[in-house]
Parts: C-alpha cells; structure tokens; sequence
C-alpha cells in the first residue's frame, strides 16, 4: 500500500525539482529524501526516479504517481477537515493565506477581524507575498489561499489544478505631485510626462511591468525609473517627496493620499483584477474565509480621483 507522507515528497521533489530543494523547503535532510523515496518505489513496484548528473528527474511512471498523489492528498485533506468540522459542530482548522501588500490591508486583514468574531476556531496564518512566489506553495498545500493581481493586457498563466474566483476589478490611476504643472488637469496625456522620474515596483513584477508598457505603448517613450519598492506606500512617499509620477490603483489610493494628485489618463483606463486562487477542493474552513474576503471587498471609492 502506498504511503501518503512518501508520496508527498515525491510530489514536492517534482515540484522543487531537486533532492536538495525538496529537502530544505520540508526541513529533512536529502539522505532522508533519498531513503523514504526508495521505500515509494519499493511500495509501488516500478522505478519512479533516474539519475540525470546530480540530479534525479522522474519517470512516466513517477510523472503518474505524482498525478494520482494530488488527487489522493487533495481527499485526504478535505476529510480531515469534514471530520473535524462535524466533531467541532463548525468548521474548524488553519486556513494559510498569502496576499500582495494593499489586498493585505484592504482585503485580508477586515477579513481577519471578521473571521475572528464569527468564527474564531478558524486559525487564520496570513504572510504578505506576490502571486509568482505563492502558486507553487498554494500545490504544495503549505498555503491554502493566495490572493493576487492582474493588470490589463498581461494576463498571468491558467492553472488547471487552482480554481480562481475575481474579488474586485479595480483602475489604475496617475499619481503626480500636487505642485506638477499637470496637477490642475483632471484629464493627463502620458506624452506630457516623457521626462518625469519614475517610482514602480521592483524588476519582474506585473506592476513595474504594467507601467513600462503603459508610458511605451500610451506615452511613446521609455520611462526614467529612479525608484523601486513593492511597498506602494513608499511609491507615494517618492511622488509626494521627491517628486517623481507612478501608476498605482484605486486600492491603494483609497485611503486618501494628502500632498499628491490622483488623476486620470487621457489615452483611456488600465485595469487591474484582484483574484483569489485556491486548490480545487476547498475544505469547510477555506470555504469561510474565502466568503470572508469577497465581503471585505469594499466598493471601489470614485472619489479617489481629486
């Protein structure tokens, strides 16, 4: 009988891609690995691994295995929680959760306190992340929900395994110093800002990507980037005190952002999504939070735009 614990690390080594990988990120060590996995194929009676070099790749018999595994952990997970919902008269249990910084204060955290009156046997682990580090964690079930973002015209890969819902479609918005000359137009050309300094994300993120595409695909010309951060709290700082422009959306412009102007663009409107992925078989509990994130979504405020 095959081993739900082995084949396990069998699934984490196709998805770590190695024995050492797969062994720091579930803090064994790779003999260990190595034993428990020659223990699998012994169980399952067929060769699951070949040396490539110093590294081990899969056979299609092991590709197989690790597809069945999903399935398998995928069902002995939701009965774990069925069980102790029922026990516990409620759903109960840890749901983990990753969010992007502004869906972290927006969304994520009314939800916690939410959850935390209504129902405080859910334990709710939440940690800040970007979609692109949480997809593989979300298959490896070290999370249990991931909420992320898509910017119009760059849509991000189709996961078959992950079943996503939208929790809110939001508008990117120019964001200037209050002193700018283009401050008093409601309405602002990209054209204009062809040599203003600009604050976006860090390099390999959809928002640093976004605002290349938009000054070179909307403005013609290639921006002058002197300032990154994946805190968009400091993107504000840097147009409010160094005077540089950035492209950020309504939610984090919903606070209220003193000593800038929000304004719109003239060549038209960039979207941005905000999503919720999780595993195709939710248990009770990641049901309830996943409810609880949809109800903290607040509309998005019109008044943004000074």
């Amino acid at each position: 009988m095959l081993d739900l614990h082995r084949l396990r690390l069998l699934r984490e080594l196709s998805a770590r891609g190695t024995v050492h990988s797969a062994a720091r990120s579930l803090g064994y060590s790779p003999s260990a690995i190595s034993q428990q996995l020659a223990v699998l194929e012994r169980e399952a009676g067929a060769k699951l691994l070949e040396r490539t070099g110093r590294n081990v790749r899969l056979t299609d018999a092991g590709q197989a295995l690790v597809r069945h595994a999903a399935v398998l952990l995928d069902g002995m997970e939701a009965a774990e929680a069925e069980v102790a919902a029922i026990a516990a008269g409620r759903p109960t249990g840890v749901v983990r959760v990753s969010a992007f910084q502004s869906a972290f204060l927006r969304i994520v955290a009314p939800a916690v306190a939410a959850l935390a009156q209504s129902h405080p046997d859910i334990r709710l682990e939440v940690t800040e992340a970007e979609v692109e580090a949480s997809i593989p964690a979300l298959r490896l079930r070290q999370l249990d929900a991931v909420v992320g973002d898509e910017y119009s015209d760059q849509p991000r890969p189709v996961h078959a395994d992950l079943a996503r819902e939208s929790l809110v479609r939001e508008q990117v918005r120019l964001v200037l110093p209050e002193t700018h000359p283009l401050a008093s137009n409601p309405r602002v050309q990209m054209a204009q800002l062809a040599e203003a300094q600009w604050a976006a994300c860090q390099p390999g993120t959809g928002h640093r990507d976004m605002q290349i595409r938009a000054c070179r695909a909307l403005g013609g010309f290639e921006p002058d980037l002197r300032y990154a951060s994946d805190d968009f709290l400091i993107l504000v700082e840097m147009v409010r005190s160094a005077g540089a422009c950035a492209l950020l959306p309504d939610l984090v412009l919903g606070y209220g952002v003193p000593g800038v102007a929000v304004r719109t663009l003239a060549e038209g409107t960039i979207d941005r999504e905000v999503f919720l992925l999780t595993r195709a078989a939710r248990t009770p509990a990641i049901e309830v939070v996943a409810a609880a994130l949809h109800a903290a979504v607040l509309p998005v405020d019109e008044s943004a735009e000074e």
